[in-house]
């Protein structure tokens, strides 16, 4: 995986996810999980390096 960017500020990262899913359906989940990976990647606004990082989050998904 890639370098930990976030540095100190990771848990903090992590627990305002989190928070965001709190109360939310599966389905509901799912749907802002979409949404936050539609803005991200408009941010980082690179296409191969969104190719990458897509490519990168694949290798760790469950099967």
């Amino acid at each position: 995986m890639q370098n930990d960017n976030l540095g100190v500020e990771g848990d903090g990262i992590y627990a305002a996810l989190m928070a965001a899913h709190q109360g939310l359906t599966e389905a509901e989940s799912h749907a802002l999980n979409a949404r936050l990976v539609l803005i991200m990647a408009n941010e980082i606004g690179d296409g191969q390096k969104l190719k990458t990082i897509f490519s990168t989050a694949g290798q760790y998904a469950e099967t």
